[in-house]
């Protein structure tokens, strides 16, 4: 049975005011050797601190003005608001060993990705095991790996999610607050209901009707984006699940009598009730991180902080959602403690897009984000997008993401890591163009922006096609990269070593070009279709309220004239231009695609398949009406294909975007296998 540790930090405060004191409690739960106290090289045995962080928040600070709703929480009888989070420790048992640099993992729907990631390891949200140490990347190197929770609207499964308590925020008279909010569904296979944010990653909490009979409330559908929304009569639908053949009352479940369409897009506008928080999410993210970088450890509280004086730097490090709740972090403003401190000083974001999200709003929503077929009405991709100063000429805006950080002084060094798919479904020339897409922005001193030429979203997959027309993309990407540039995140912030400079797709060397100009640089292949269209975020007007506020006033918004995006150039291959080139890129016996279609049979055919990448293997001989050389006339011997291979893995080595050990593994890899059949499947 797991002993409950109450440690209380009243001892610590003497010498901080309340008015400062964001973490007020640490309850410890777990505390017991990692991996069965395995020797990871010289950093030796890890330990695991798992529990809960107790806070409350000063709703009147300028360090929180900017969380949406806090002065309608609750408060305690000292005026603040309270609320906890999980969180998830994994740290040297001899702090003497360590490299000084805090890692924290911002979770993805409550599940943890960095051990995933830089270790290649086995993915669970309760990591103990050697399974779960991988090959012991982020150990050896003597990272201290901390998790939190942060997104209130994670369900707890019983699997290990963290989890976040936010408030409810409520009128001044105690009555619950409702407003109109806006739920998109798409289905991929035939339903009668679907929560309103189901995923395969996690269904997150929706916001419940106020009246499950709600004359008022208003669904829609429509066969594609551009199609005309057709309205669904009330009698069709309801507030409800199908459990066991049965209909079922559910206040944030949609049932369609005659049953949701794959490919299909149904758009319910109702009354919800009962807002969190959300904002605090990032401000605890904040004041966790502090509380365990900065807190001091002395003999009367030397239980208080399993980090204490461990760390110097803190790099923060988060994928696809987790990526955008970094650029959003950075947006508020919020890298700087309730005292002025530096919290974080770097950032790698990971596929990531130039979206932000509805992470500090008013009925907000972590887990939604836009792509070209899914909703593009709800606002997780707004203006500002880049780093660098834009200017949008239709709406008079102008800004940058990290505004409100320039006026508090240091900004952190940042890394944007983007895959092919981020250009087609997620938007990402928008970090380094105008809004128009006739402009390189330059990025910022403190920014490095890499594309990985060819790879999808979150790297190799099976070949299958699952909802895709295509075979999808088995390009190994994620560990051997992005071990390469942690290890530069940290030289740069902890020694000033200057990062590989950035790699990615411009207009003014013609690497980064319109759908239409991809289109007619694609080779031709029998039965391949290229896409029409890209994801192109919309102008949405959501109301004078919700810039200052994070209130919506428009549901659904007013929508303007989309943002103007831009995709990757290709070679006579298909393969992409700019970018890291991976060993399988540059020595092709495949097209890789960040993009892919989807197939008629689940709807909506001929849009891109979210956030699929695709395969299309070379042919061994020449066949009739592919335009692409074959195997046998690009590479005579297997030696000849291996000197290539060898040649490719050496100059990314040497600039620095891959590590000795992986370059090596590549190698030896690429020796073992059948080079016709390109890599394993």
């Amino acid at each position: 049975m797991k002993q409950l540790l109450f440690v209380s930090l009243a001892g610590i405060l003497v010498s901080v005011s309340m008015a400062q004191a964001e973490v007020t409690r640490v309850e410890i739960e777990e505390r017991k050797s990692f991996a069965g106290g395995h020797q990871f090289g010289q950093t030796g045995a890890y330990e695991l601190v798992s529990g809960r962080l107790y806070f409350d928040v000063d709703p009147n600070a300028e360090a929180n003005s900017r969380v949406c709703d806090l002065k309608l929480a609750p408060r305690n009888s000292a005026g603040r608001v309270e609320f906890w989070a999980d969180f998830f420790l994994l740290k040297p048992v001899d702090s003497s060993k360590g490299n000084g640099c805090l890692l924290y993992d911002v979770h993805n729907r409550g599940s943890k990705l960095a051990l995933w990631t830089f270790n290649d390891a086995e993915m669970t949200s309760s990591p103990s095991t050697m399974a779960h140490a991988g090959n012991g990347f982020l150990m050896r190197e003597g990272y201290s790996l901390l998790w939190t929770g942060w997104n209130g609207d994670v369900i707890d499964d019983g699997t290990g999610r963290l989890l976040a308590g936010l408030p409810i925020a409520k009128n001044s008279d105690g009555t619950s607050i409702t407003g109109l909010n806006y739920v998109e569904i798409l289905v991929d296979e035939p339903k009668k209901s679907q929560e309103f944010y189901f995923s395969p990653w996690g269904t997150s909490a929706g916001y419940p009707t106020v009246d499950l009979l709600d004359p008022t409330a208003k669904l829609t559908r429509r066969e594609s984006r551009s199609a005309e929304p057709i309205l669904v009569p009330r009698d069709e639908w309801a507030f409800a699940e199908v459990e066991d053949g049965n209909v079922v009352p559910h206040s944030t479940s949609l049932y369609v009598k005659e049953g949701l369409k794959p490919g299909w897009i149904y758009e319910l506008v109702y009354t919800a009730s009962d807002p969190r928080v959300s904002g605090l999410g990032l401000a605890g993210l904040r004041d966790a991180v502090s509380f365990f970088r900065y807190n001091p450890r002395t003999d009367e509280t030397a239980k208080d902080n399993p980090l204490s004086g461990m760390c110097d730097r803190a790099i923060i490090f988060g994928i696809s959602q987790s990526g955008r709740l970094i650029h959003h972090f950075m947006y508020e403003g919020l890298n700087n403690d309730v005292e002025g401190r530096t919290v974080f000083d770097g950032a790698v974001i990971h596929v990531a897009g130039a979206g932000k999200g509805l992470f500090n709003a008013r009925f907000g929503m972590a887990t939604v984000y836009g792509t070209q077929l899914r909703n593009n009405l709800l606002p997780a991709d707004f203006f500002p997008f880049s780093p660098t100063l834009q200017v949008d000429r239709l709406t008079n805006a102008k800004g940058d993401t990290l505004a409100r950080l320039r006026g508090q002084g240091k900004l952190p060094k940042m890394f944007f890591i983007q895959t092919s798919t981020e250009y087609w479904s997620r938007a990402g020339s928008l970090l380094h163009t105008d809004v128009e897409g006739v402009r390189d922005l330059e990025p910022e001193e403190n920014t490095r922006i890499y594309l990985i030429a060819g790879a999808q979203h979150l790297g190799a997959t099976s070949t299958d096609r699952t909802i895709c027309r295509y075979m999808r993309n088995p390009l190994k990407h994620r560990g051997p990269v992005l071990r390469a540039l942690l290890k530069s995140m940290d030289d740069w912030v902890a020694r000033e070593t200057e990062p590989p400079a950035s790699e990615y797709p411009r207009i003014d060397n013609g690497t980064l070009v319109s759908v239409q100009k991809f289109q007619s640089q694609f080779p031709t292949i029998p039965g391949v279709e290229t896409p029409a269209a890209c994801y192109q975020p919309l102008r949405l007007n959501l109301g004078v309220r919700w810039h200052t506020e994070g209130i919506a006033d428009n549901v659904p918004p007013i929508v303007g004239k989309p943002y103007q995006t831009l995709v990757p150039a290709v070679d006579a291959d298909g393969n992409e231009l700019a970018g890291i080139r991976l060993p399988d890129v540059a020595v092709p016996t495949a097209t890789y695609m960040g993009w892919n279609l989807r197939d008629e049979a689940y709807g909506a055919a001929g849009s891109l398949a979210d956030l699929h990448g695709g395969y299309l293997p070379f042919s061994a001989t020449r066949q009739v009406g592919d335009s692409r050389a074959p195997l046998n006339e690009r590479y005579r011997t297997q030696a000849e294909y291996l000197a290539k291979y060898a040649t490719a893995v050496t100059s990314l080595w040497q600039q620095r975007f891959l590590l000795a050990e992986d370059a090596m593994l590549m190698l030896s890899e690429a020796r073992k296998r059948d080079s016709w059949k390109g890599p394993e499947q």
